[in-house]
């Protein structure tokens, strides 16, 4: 941490939000858990822009739970909408 000044120690609650917020951050690994498929899927996904949406935390690509479940979400297609592709 770089400090200017006077150094400033971290309130309980600021670590316990920012530990929350890293543990809840998950691997292109966790993801090709949570959706079945290969981390290879999920890595081509990316990088054609059809998979969740992600951050870059250095060279490190991470994602929200809330963001894959809102993807997931999105992939669903009703029997409706394909028949009516169909006709």
């Amino acid at each position: 941490m770089i400090a200017f000044g006077r150094q400033r120690q971290p309130s309980e609650e600021h670590e316990m939000a920012t530990a929350s917020t890293l543990e809840t951050l998950l691997t292109e690994h966790d993801v090709a858990f949570v959706t079945g498929m290969s981390v290879a899927s999920v890595r081509r996904w990316r990088y054609t822009g059809r998979g969740p949406r992600y951050l870059k935390i250095g060279s490190a690509v991470r994602y929200r739970p809330e963001e894959v479940t809102a993807w997931i979400e999105q992939q669903a297609h009703s029997h409706e909408a394909t028949a009516r592709v169909a006709q």
